[in-house]
Order: structure tokens, then C-alpha cells, then sequence
């Protein structure tokens, strides 16, 4: 007895100095850092709901396109060349950036509307859970501790944009379409982590750049966003034809 006994104390203390030492690791981020993320986080939700806008304003005039994509990548160009001290016109350009991103998506946003409204705001929420934990995991890990994953993060882009690439030559198969939905989901939010931490890391060493940093948060963002609401669709169409089938 004596020794489950401690067994179980010696478990129950490894499990108190781990949560010891990921709260710890919060409090090694400085108050500038944590100033800094403040600021990020901010931005990145006043970008959310210009994003928010820009899918409005293509449910009431059908704007959204290639060309609101095309200009949303002009943008977020446009705000990379600038200046960091330009405070406000970067802004600016990032929630112009956001609101046509916004728009670019908004035919998918409108097609969830239309089969289910409750599909887009549970899309909405689950990425908005998934964005904080996985945030919140950078912030507790040790510094430097998921930067790794930037090299097989890059791979896992680039073996997105070759399956991307082949079925749009020879045809894009259920399968193959599956699996590249399932894995840009994965990659996406490995870059949320891997994205964070680096935010932080540059931050101690000076690079404050919010708006920039800001706008790494909100393609993320975006990018899981719009594979979750895919994925809602996909699946709520298969159910509906499966009830369809059964009436029949």
C-alpha cells in the first residue's frame, strides 16, 4: 500500500510541476510582449469583423470574385512594403485587406446560409475554440519549443499546392479532394502554433510590428475557417441525401 501510495504522490506531483511550469512560462513573456499581444489580438478581431463586412456586402451585391481576391492580395502587399512607422495607413490597408477577404469568401459564406444558417456560426465558433486553444498552447509551451515545425509546416503548403495543382490539369477526385481538404485543415492550424510562437519570439527581441503580425493571425484564421465550413457543408449535404435516399 505504502508504495501506490507514493507512487500516485509522485504522479500527482510530476502533474503540479508541469502545470507549474507552463504557467511559469506566461509569466517569462514581459510586459512588453504581453503589451504587444494585446495590441495583435485586437487588430486581428477589428480585421474579423471587417472581414465580417466585406461577406455582407457580397450577400447584398454579389461583389465577391476573382477580383476582390486579387485585390485583397494587392493589399496585403501594399501594407508589406510600408513602412512600420505608417501606423494608420497600414491599418487601414489591413481592414480593407480583411474586408475584401471577407468578400472573396462570401459566396461560401452564402451557400451556408442557404443550406443551414447554423452551419456558419457553429463553423465560426469551433474555429474561434480551435484559434484560442492552440494559441494558448504556444503561449504555455517553452519558448522556441514549436518553431520546428516551420519546415514541415512549408512542406505540408507545398504538397497542398502540387494536389492542388494535379487536379486542376487532370481532374480533381472525392478522395483527393478529401484529403487535401483534411490536411490544409491540419497544416493551418499547425501554422496558428508554429505562427504564435514566433510572434512572441520576435517580440522579445524587439520586432513589434503588430499590423503585420495581426495579418499572419488573420490568413490563419481564415484558412481553418474556411476548411471547417467546408467540411460542415460536405457533411450536412451527405446527410440530407441520405434522407432524401431513405424517404425515397
Amino acid at each position: 500500500m505504502e508504495s501506490y501510495s507514493s507512487f500516485f504522490q509522485s504522479q500527482s506531483g510530476y502533474g503540479n510541476s508541469r502545470s507549474f511550469d507552463a504557467f511559469k512560462n506566461l509569466y517569462e513573456i514581459s510586459p512588453v510582449v504581453q503589451s504587444h499581444l494585446k495590441q495583435v489580438y485586437l487588430t486581428l478581431c477589428c480585421a474579423l469583423a471587417a472581414s465580417a463586412v466585406g461577406s455582407y456586402l457580397h450577400i447584398l451585391w454579389n461583389i465577391g470574385g476573382l477580383l476582390t481576391t486579387l485585390a485583397c492580395m494587392g493589399c496585403m502587399a501594399w501594407l508589406l512594403s510600408i513602412p512600420s512607422y505608417k501606423e494608420q495607413k497600414r491599418v487601414g490597408l489591413l481592414m480593407v485587406a480583411a474586408a475584401l477577404e471577407g468578400a472573396s469568401i462570401g459566396p461560401l459564406v452564402d451557400l451556408a446560409i442557404q443550406v443551414d444558417s447554423s452551419i456558419l456560426v457553429t463553423a465560426f465558433v469551433g474555429c474561434a475554440i480551435a484559434f484560442g486553444c492552440f494559441s494558448a498552447a504556444a503561449m504555455l509551451a517553452r519558448r522556441r519549443e514549436f518553431l520546428y515545425l516551420g519546415a514541415l509546416l512549408s512542406s505540408g503548403v507545398s504538397i497542398l499546392f502540387w494536389l492542388h495543382f494535379a487536379s486542376s490539369i487532370f481532374g480533381g477526385y472525392a478522395a483527393i479532394f478529401k484529403f487535401e481538404l483534411y490536411l490544409g485543415l491540419l497544416v493551418f492550424v499547425g501554422y496558428i502554433v508554429f505562427d504564435t510562437q514566433q510572434i512572441i519570439e520576435k517580440a522579445h527581441f524587439g520586432d513589434l510590428d503588430y499590423v503585420k503580425h495581426a495579418l499572419t493571425l488573420f490568413t490563419d484564421f481564415v484558412a481553418v475557417f474556411v476548411r471547417i465550413l467546408i467540411i460542415m457543408l460536405k457533411n450536412s449535404v451527405e446527410k440530407n441525401d441520405k434522407k432524401k435516399k431513405r424517404r425515397d
